[in-house]
Order: structure tokens, then C-alpha cells, then sequence
């Protein structure tokens, strides 16, 4: 059995927990997560009926069947042509009795994909006149944030190659000096994929000097000057998982004293959170570790943003590592752990590596150097 037929029999057993009938994907990281197949969302109806019991079924283009039949371990693929109706075939599969939802007319509950275009979801509603709807999140979310062991390989993978690619970078020291910070974004991507990446996770994030104090500043055509403090966040993929860090980085010259200052903080903010990090505490609690730190040190202000986010096949996704979410951590889940001090006009500074959450404690999926020199 694939990993992607395990997660679908797991999901058919949390609708059933949860009481609804199925649960109705489209083009999304749900429809990958369940069944392998990876596609972007287009203007023709591509469903994936998940009910929960029975077997599921895809209702897709002519133009997808034969993809799906050689990427996806789904057997039941119906499909239909441009001049015919989706929604008449979409009818006609929910009436047939291995669906097992009920007739079109029924009071199903039934969940759609989160990421659904509003045209679609209305389709649906059309069709389904008497059911009532909520999002697959209610059941695939809990799911989604405990990796599997194939998720894990795959994350661990992506960190490394992004780790290779930051051994890389640093080691351009004073080659980098009068290098705009797009020209340093597009130097990333290229060590990314030659570290063996599939493109980048995100937009790389390079913040010299004051930029650095703008958490998403992104990249621009301010150049680097010795003495910058670099803000670097970027990632790849492996396998469709990404991977994200961050380091802040000095390539030639000497930084003011104060930077010196608040980045040490921040390592230990980061080093603080991440020995924290075991099996049935609070995710609120790993922020108030960071944050701890940097309040007690009189930078709390500047600390103006949460201190990690789940990583999966979403970049930005459950457990959110923020004040007052007191969801309790269980084995499997992956997030990042990225205290930051941001200081307008001067400089930022951000530290960042993902932790995996294991039977009795962490795994760390980034080691590189985490100082702020290059030599």
C-alpha cells in the first residue's frame, strides 16, 4: 500500500468521526497529499469524490485521465469531454452505489477543499442542494500535521540541500560585497538546484543592512557594503517538500557592536526554544521560550512576529508556534523555530532552523553554522 492510499483510508475513518459524508477535492496539496497526483487548479471541473465509506473516485477531463491513472493509485478515474457536462457526470457517479453518499437530493455534510474556487464550491452547492458544507481541513489539517515517515525523509532531504546551499553561499565572503540582493536571490537558486533542489520553496528573502529589518522584505536592488548584516531565508524542494531557514550573515567587514549584540541574543532565544520542544507541551509555549529571552534583554518590541510555523507541503502551515494556541505537540509534527529582533533603519536579525517533534524530545533538521561570520 502507498503512503498517499494510507492517508486516504486514515481520512475516510476521520469522516466517519466526524460525521460527514465526504469529503470533495480539487487540484491542491489535500488532492497530492491523498493521492499522488500533483496539479495546478484550471477553469474544467477536476474533483476527487472521497466519501467515507466506499470506494473513491475522480471526476476529471478527458485530457487528465490517463495522468492520473499512471500517477495516482486511485483505479476509479470517470471522465468527461469539453462538449459534455461535468456536473451530469458528477450526478450520475454520486448516484451510483459505491460512492456510498447518498443521493444528490440527500442531507450529506460534505467537505471541500479549502483552497476550492468559489465556482466550483457553487457547482457543488447546485448539485447538492440539501447538504451542508465545511472545509477538508476539519479532518485533513489534524492529519496533514503528523508527517509520516515519507514526509520526514522528504523534509530532511530539502534541509540538507537548502544547509549545502547556505555552506555555499557564506563561503562567497567578500565576493558578495557590491552584489544587489536580487543578484544574491538568483545566486541561491542556482546553489539551491545545484545542491539538488526542485526550485525554490519561496521567494528567497535577502535583507541587507536596514532591509533586514523588514521581516518579508523579499529581495531589490539595494547592493551589499562590508559591514551589512544580511538577512538570508530561503528553501527548496525535495520530493514537493520544502524546506525554510534562515541565517544572518556578515560577508566582510566588521557590524556594529549592538548587531553583535542582538544576534547572540538570538541564538539564544533560538537554542532556548528548541530544547524545549518535546512531545505533549503546548506550541505556545516554544514561543514564550524565544520570547522570554529577548523580552529579558529589553527587545520584546522588536520581536514582532510569532516564532514558528508547521512545515509540510505547505510552507506555512499547522502547529502555528504563537502566543495562546494551546494545541499540545505530538510526534510527527514539523515546524520552525525563528526568533527575530528587527530594529527600522539599522538592521534585523533572524534565526532559523525546523525541528521534527520525536517520541521523546526533537530532531533538529538544520546544522549549519549559525554565527554571523563568513570566514
Amino acid at each position: 500500500m502507498t503512503p498517499f492510499e494510507r492517508r486516504t483510508n486514515a481520512c475516510q475513518k476521520q469522516l466517519q468521526d466526524h460525521g460527514a459524508s465526504a469529503a470533495i477535492l480539487f487540484p491542491s496539496q489535500n488532492l497530492y497529499y491523498t493521492t499522488g497526483f500533483d496539479e495546478e487548479p484550471s477553469e474544467r471541473h477536476l474533483f476527487f469524490l472521497l466519501p467515507a465509506t466506499g470506494k473513491p473516485v475522480f471526476v476529471v477531463p478527458d485530457m487528465y485521465g490517463e495522468h492520473i491513472r499512471d500517477e495516482s493509485w486511485v483505479t476509479n478515474v470517470r471522465t468527461w469531454s469539453d462538449d459534455d457536462d461535468p456536473l451530469a457526470l458528477l450526478e450520475t457517479v454520486v448516484d451510483e452505489s459505491s460512492l456510498e453518499i447518498g443521493e444528490p437530493g440527500d442531507e450529506n455534510h460534505l467537505l471541500v477543499d479549502d483552497t476550492m474556487w468559489a465556482q466550483f464550491t457553487q457547482d457543488l452547492r447546485d448539485v447538492f442542494p440539501a447538504a451542508t458544507f465545511g472545509l477538508a481541513s476539519e479532518v485533513l489539517g489534524p492529519q496533514r500535521c503528523r508527517k509520516d515517515s515519507a514526509e520526514l525523509d522528504a523534509l530532511r532531504e530539502a534541509a540538507t540541500i537548502a544547509d549545502q546551499a547556505m555552506e555555499a553561499i557564506r563561503e562567497l565572503g567578500s565576493s558578495a560585497v557590491g552584489m544587489t540582493e536580487t543578484e544574491l536571490a538568483t545566486e541561491i537558486e542556482t546553489r539551491l538546484t545545484a545542491a539538488g533542489g526542485t526550485g525554490v520553496s519561496f521567494e528567497p528573502i535577502v535583507g541587507s543592512g536596514p532591509n533586514g529589518a523588514k521581516p518579508h522584505h523579499g529581495h531589490g536592488k539595494r547592493e551589499i557594503e562590508a559591514g551589512d548584516p544580511v538577512v538570508l531565508d530561503f528553501g527548496t524542494r525535495a520530493n514537493e517538500y520544502p524546506s525554510d531557514q534562515t541565517r544572518t550573515v556578515v560577508f566582510d567587514g566588521k557590524p556594529s557592536s549592538t548587531f553583535v549584540t542582538v544576534h547572540e541574543l538570538v541564538q539564544e532565544a533560538l537554542e532556548t526554544a528548541v530544547e524545549t520542544v518535546e512531545p505533549g507541551i503546548e506550541a505556545s509555549e516554544i514561543d514564550s521560550a524565544a520570547r522570554s529571552v529577548i523580552e529579558s534583554a529589553g527587545y520584546g518590541e522588536q520581536f514582532i512576529h510569532r516564532t514558528g510555523h508547521g512545515v509540510g507541503l505547505a510552507v506555512h502551515e499547522e502547529p502555528y508556534i504563537v502566543a495562546g494556541n494551546d494545541r499540545e505537540l505530538e510526534p510527527g509534527m514539523v515546524f520552525s523555530v525563528e526568533p527575530g529582533v528587527y530594529i527600522p533603519g539599522e538592521f534585523g536579525v533572524r534565526v532559523e532552523d525546523l525541528v521534527v517533534v520525536t517520541d521523546d524530545g526533537y530532531e533538529r533538521l538544520n546544522h549549519t553554522n549559525r554565527g554571523w561570520a563568513c570566514e
